[in-house]
């Protein structure tokens, strides 16, 4: 024990959380918090309100609780096929697949949903899609979020860009938490 704590006391030495912010370490500390305001801003709390945002697309109650349910299941089955996928593809590239695919569903889904609140077409449609959505999610931009966060710092700061990149994670999900009930209530506000 004295030996890990010498060690750790050697490895910390002369580092601080402004050594984050200084040459090469401040786009290691950038990459971090990018990647993890990304996974958060990218649409993922559609999936946290799915059954509620599936019941304001039109579909029953029951209907958007069971969609639901294959939603969580899907993310199981995604984030194991995430450890494959990050050995054959490559973080970066899969982060960054994941990010585009992600935006062109959202945008359909969001086309969907000019269509009338009677169209149970285009409600089921946003519910395939969603599901869809988290698969992708689960698959690449979730787990591999996590991979790119712990590895892009240098060993020495590795600690200290990690709580700073999460303490950004966590501002962004509270700006998330807030506006997205504005998002899924805005037709009631008019």
């Amino acid at each position: 024990m004295q030996h890990t704590n010498a060690h750790e006391k050697a490895v910390g030495e002369g580092t601080s959380y402004l050594s984050c912010f200084k040459g090469v370490d401040l786009r290691r500390t950038e990459v971090a918090m990018g990647a993890w305001i990304c996974q958060n801003w990218c649409g993922s709390s559609f999936m946290g309100w799915s059954t509620y945002f599936l019941e304001r697309a039109g579909l029953a109650t029951s209907n958007a609780f069971t969609m639901t349910i294959g939603q969580y299941a899907l993310g199981a089955v995604g984030t194991i096929v995430s450890w494959f996928l990050m050995t054959w593809i490559g973080r970066r590239k899969l982060y960054l697949s994941g990010l585009s695919i992600q935006t062109v569903i959202l945008i359909i889904i969001g086309g969907l949903g000019f269509a009338s609140r009677d169209s149970m077409g285009a409600s089921w449609a946003i519910g395939a899609l969603l599901l869809v959505y988290t698969a992708v999610y689960d698959a690449t931009v979730g787990p591999v979020c996590y991979a790119i966060v712990a590895e892009c710092s240098s060993t020495r700061l590795r600690a200290k860009t990690i709580v700073l990149a999460r303490i950004v994670y966590n501002i962004a999900g509270i700006i998330n938490f807030i506006k997205m009930p504005y998002f899924l209530n805005a037709d009631e506000r008019k």
